[in-house]
This record gives structure tokens, sequence and C-alpha cells, in this order.
């Protein structure tokens, strides 16, 4: 129905040992010393315990990506990545350029993006969860119903992780992105989280806040303000009275003026925390008191039917996970050679092996599923565990755990469309050497509004302002957007000097992953340029092969976030 529940204690090394002996594979075994790295903060990587079978090039690449991820999106430099990682530069080098290979980063001169396709990562996760895809829609209600912002949170040993955000659109508003981390003592759901705590979680609580006082691994929130009321000495007690009452509140713990409550969601299979509700607000609208008093019985009552909905769902189907990933590897390793690394691509492939249906995963299971050999696949369950990313089970299983999320996703879940086609504009502009933009209807359905742009190196140049409004009727982009000319069934249009004397462009739709189209990408020229014919021979090909990678970008994005059109 679900996935256990995610803030179960880190497996104890038994089960790590039992789960890769699935069947007995001739590397050595795992050194009994070995902790899973899930114990410590994020950003500690203590290399004294690195298990001896863990594949040091993935651990390399996992450090790359939480650096990146820890730049909230910002471009890193490759010498800024080698200062951030403590790595090599060649390393750093060879890092890059197979995640970007990959797809799940961006290459510019010596500077280095995250790219939309990191998601699939997080996605595999999410998607394995199911419950975003089970109660996503009634979160988003009743945040229509309170005109306040719903949050899905997850247990993150001894934090919390959001899984799902419905946001109001305000000028005081919530920031929080889906995969970002915050302590359990400074929230709502880290009380009801700590309710189920073994004495190894508390240990670990314990020794967190006494290594980082200041919240400083926390990069979602701000650091906590020494001035401030530290929460740590009351939140035993606070979770003493969620046990109790079965609900808890934030009075502005994260930061003054942001109030929130929230309610367990229970697995009723086993009765414990599946998830936490949560209707976050600020002080200006409500107090602490008035949002439990005005808004916690509307969300036990959503509460009761996310209940209910996990109960009434129907097991999952397995989707089909790619099972050419190995074939690939090796294709990209003989193609580009040493600056391929191997192991770290196929270590990464691992975490796409999970999905829905496929929330455990044994050993030869994962193999079959990547087309990895046992031994390969085993290497690489060993060093996901030790990094946080995966779990092991006494019952030869592993999934994944939310740390998946730290991967990229919190950045990337804030992506406009905008955002997301402009690297594919620049690089349009650049091959066919024209002016290229991407657009949207209006709300009127009669004007386009153009969201992005890309300019080409020339002197005579098609220039159209981000944010220009246009008459639909008279321009390529418009023709394509608008849902009953014939370019809707040519998949183009081609429109001459209608807009403006000596003003040629072609346009293509770009469809979201339900197939709806969502905006249109064109190039523009000036007409003594190129005649019709070679604007249809030559760049329309680069057109619909621009349209088809922002499609692809958009299939990841979107499938458990809300793209912004604008």
């Amino acid at each position: 129905m679900t996935a256990k529940p995610t803030n179960e204690p880190a497996p104890d090394q038994t089960a790590l040992d039992s789960a890769v002996r699935e069947a007995p594979a001739p590397e050595a075994a795992v050194p009994e010393s070995v902790v899973p790295e899930s114990v410590v903060p994020e950003s500690l990587t203590p290399e004294a315990s690195v298990p001896n079978e863990a594949v040091g090039p993935l651990l390399r690449g996992i450090t790359v990506l939480r650096r990146l991820t820890e730049a909230d999106g910002v471009t890193l430099s490759l010498s800024g990545l080698e200062k951030a990682t403590g790595l090599a530069r060649s390393t750093v080098d060879r890092v890059t350029a197979t995640l970007a290979r990959m797809g799940y980063v961006r290459l510019d001169g010596r500077d280095v993006t995250l790219a939309p396709r990191l998601m699939e990562l997080g996605n595999a996760y999410l998607a394995a969860l199911r419950l975003p895809a089970l109660l996503s829609s009634r979160a988003d209600a009743l945040a229509d119903e309170l005109d306040e912002s719903v949050s899905l949170a997850v247990g993150d040993r001894d934090g919390i992780r959001f899984i799902h955000q419905a946001t109001r659109r305000r000028a005081m508003s919530l920031s929080f992105r889906i995969g970002d981390r915050l302590p359990a003592e400074r929230t709502a759901p880290g009380p009801l989280f700590a309710t189920e705590w073994t004495p190894a979680d508390w240990h670990r609580w314990h020794a967190r806040r006494a290594g980082d006082p200041q919240d400083a691994t926390f990069p979602a929130v701000p650091p906590r303000d020494p001035a401030t009321p530290d929460p740590a000495p009351s939140f035993e007690h606070r979770t003493t009275q969620a046990a109790t009452e079965g609900w808890c509140v934030d009075d502005q713990l994260i930061e003054p003026g942001l109030v929130a409550v929230s309610v367990p969601v229970r697995d009723p299979g086993t009765g414990r925390l599946a998830c936490v509700a949560s209707v976050v607000s600020h002080t200006s609208r409500h107090t602490a008191p008035d949002l439990r008093a005005a808004l916690l019985p509307q969300l036990r009552e959503a509460v009761t039917t996310m209940e209910n909905d996990l109960r009434a769902a129907p097991p999952p189907a397995p989707g089909q996970p790619r099972t050419d990933l190995a074939t690939w590897t090796s294709a990209s390793k003989q193609e580009l050679g040493r600056e391929f690394v191997e192991s770290l691509a196929r270590g990464l492939t691992v975490l796409t092996a999970f999905g829905e249906g496929r929330s455990r995963l044994t050993l030869t299971e994962v193999a079959r599923a990547t087309g990895l050999s046992r031994a390969t696949a085993r290497r690489a369950l060993i060093t996901h565990t030790h990094a946080g990313l995966i779990t092991a089970s006494r019952d030869h299983t592993f999934s994944l755990t939310p740390r998946v999320l730290s991967l990229g996703f919190p950045p990337l879940s804030r992506a406009s469309l905008p955002d997301i086609a402009q690297p594919h504009l620049t690089a349009l502009a650049a091959r066919v050497g024209e002016s290229t933009a991407l657009a949207v209807l209006s709300d009127s359905g009669e004007e386009i509004q153009y969201t992005a742009r890309a300019a080409a190196g020339r002197v005579l140049t098609a220039h159209v302002p981000v944010g220009t409004r246009l008459p639909a009727h008279a321009t390529a982009l418009g023709r394509v957007l608008l849902p009953h000319p014939e370019a809707r069934t040519q998949g183009y249009a081609l429109v001459d000097e209608e807009l403006e004397a000596g003003l040629r462009a072609i346009a293509a739709p770009v469809r979201d992953r339900t197939g709806t189209v969502v905006a249109a990408v064109n190039v523009a020229m000036h007409t003594a340029r190129r005649t019709r014919e070679a604007c249809e021979s030559d760049i329309l090909p680069e057109l619909l092969h621009t349209a088809s990678h922002i499609e692809a970008d958009l299939r990841v994005t979107g499938r458990f976030v809300l793209i912004p059109p604008t």
C-alpha cells in the first residue's frame, strides 16, 4: 500500500550484511565497525568509517552533487567545486564530465550547474514512497479550503523532510521546497515523528545538537539566533505532549512570524506514522493558539480522509525500469574514455532501479533492473547505504531513504518553465545563428507572452523583450498555441511578415508530461537570410529537437512538482 514508514532507525550492521549476502559474493565482508553515514549530518563524511567495499568514485560523485545542492542552484566553477569538496581538480573534472554525460549537470566552460534530469533520483524515492501520488490532491484541496499553505513531511533521522508543498501565492509566503530538511526540534512535525524514536535515535539527536548548536548543517533554515530561546530543552516535553494529544504546534521556532499546526497521517497497515500533514501560516494571519483552534479540526478531517485513501489504495503496479543502463554506461566509457567514470555512472543508476511498485528490492532484483552484475550492484548498495541513501532490512531487501532528495531536488523543484527552457534556447541560437524565444498563451487566449529568449550574435536580429505580449493570431508562436489552427495538426507554424515587415518566424509546440501544449518555441530571422524552404529544411529539425529536449526535462521535473509557466 505505502512504503514502510521512513523515520525508522538506520539499519544495524547485521541487517546490512544479511541483505548483501542474499547469495554470497566473492568480495570480503563489510567490516563490523562500519556505521552507516545516515547517523551523521549530510555535510559530514567520516572517511575512517567508509566500508572497504564502498565505491570511491561513487562517493565522490555524491559529494559533488551535494555541494552543488548546497549552493542552492547557483552555478559553481570547477575550482569552486574543488575547494568545496576537497577533491583533486582532475577528479572534479572527471566526475563533472560523467555527471554531464548522464544529464545530471550542465557544463558551460569552467562552470557547473545542476540539470533537471537529476530529479529522476528524487522521483524514484517519491514514486516508491507513493504518498505524494496518493495524498497530494488532498493536501492541495485543504490549502484551497483554508487559504493557507499545507505541507506533507516524512521523518529523516533527527530531522524532517518535505515531500509535498501546496503553497499560497502571497507577498509573505512559504519558501520551503520539496526535499528541504529541517531540524526536528524547530518544527511542528518533529515531535510527532519523535514519538516513535528509539534510544539510538535520541542519542543521534543529542549528538547532533552538541556538534551543531546553530543548525548550520540544515541550509533550508536560517541559523538559530543565539539570542532566541533554544527549542531543544523543551523538545522532549513537546514530544510527550504530542504523543498524548495527537497534534503539535510550531510557534515561531523556525523563524519569527512563522506558525504551523501538524497532525500525523498513519499507515493503516502498521499504525505507524506514514507522514505528517501541516497547515502553515504567519502571525499576521493567525497566532499559534488561533491556528490550533480555528484550523486543527479541518486538518484532522483531511487527515482522516488521507488515511482512508491509504486504506483503499490498490497495490501498485510495478513500473518497468530501464534494463539497458549497463550497456549505456559501457558505450559511454568507450566513447569518452578516461573522462567517463563508469563506476560512478553505474552506481547512480542503482537508485533508479526503485520506483512505484518497486519500493523494496533484493540484490538480485536490483541487478536485474539495472542490467548490472550482482557484484557491481552489491558494491553500489553498500556505498549508498553508507551514504544514507539506501537502507537495508533483515528480510534481504533494500529501500531508498528520504536522503535521496538531498541530491539536487530542492533547488531544482522550484524551476519555472523559462528556467528549464533557457539553456536549450541558448544552445539552439548558437547552432542556427538566429534569435530564439519561448512564449505561453495569455489567460485571455488572444495574446502570447514571451517568457524566455536567446539572442544570436548578429547586427540585425529579432529582439522581443521577455514579458512582451503580441497578438496570438499574427505570430508563429501563437498559431501553435491556439487550440484550433492547422499548426496544431501540422506540428509547427511558419509566419511571414504578418507581425512586421521583413520578419520570418517558425515555431513548434512544447508539451508537458500529460501531452498538453503548455508553451511554444520559435526561431525568428530577417526574410533575406533564409527562404521558407530553408526554414523548413534547416531550422525546423533543430527547432523540433530543442522542443523535444525541453519536453524531456518537463517530464522529469513535472512528475511530482507543479512547474510555473512564467
